[in-house]
């Protein structure tokens, strides 16, 4: 068996039959948790945060096929801070216009933020700052919102760094002084 026969668990992959593909196709579609989630610019890693919640189970909840309690829903409901009615699929139009506003509002914050990451001289700094604290003024919740990223994909909150997988013998962390 090849490489490219092996799942990313490293087990062979199961190629799904035409039966199984359509079986799923016609499964019922509960919510919109994951469309909601992206347009609100929320990542798994701060939901798992604000749910205490692993982002393999997140990423399981927030198919539109698995059917969730109304309390689970609730609490994405709190995490998105959407209304309960865009996270159902009765609610199958865009999203409120209260709620499309503030995903636009989070999307121009993450660019001012990652703007002032990178501002290299203090006048554009200052001009994104007066950016911050006018979307601020607009909409207090913004607050605390990151920049976009900038390299790669964050490690999940189970995976480790590099130093944990190498070995550095004892006299490196001895004080040489």
């Amino acid at each position: 068996m090849s490489i490219s026969e092996l799942g990313a668990d490293g087990f062979p992959a199961i190629q799904p039959t035409a039966k199984a593909a359509e079986s799923h196709a016609s499964e019922p579609r509960w919510h919109r948790i994951k469309e909601v989630r992206r347009e609100q610019g929320v990542s798994l890693r701060r939901v798992s945060q604000l749910l205490r919640t692993e982002v393999r189970e997140l990423r399981r909840e927030e198919e539109e096929t698995s059917d969730l309690p109304l309390s689970r829903v609730y609490q994405w409901q709190q995490a998105l801070e959407v209304p309960i009615a865009d996270l159902l699929v009765d609610s199958a139009g865009p999203l409120s216009p209260p709620v499309l506003e503030r995903a636009r509002m989070v999307r121009i914050m993450k660019t001012v933020a990652a703007i002032m990451e990178k501002a290299e001289n203090t006048s554009i700094e200052r001009l994104a700052q007066t950016l911050v604290d006018q979307l601020l003024e607009i909409m207090p919740e913004l607050k605390g919102i990151n920049p976009w990223h900038s390299v790669g994909q964050r490690r999940s909150l189970n995976e480790y760094g590099r130093i944990l997988e190498r070995s550095y013998s004892d006299d490196v962390w001895r004080d040489k002084g």
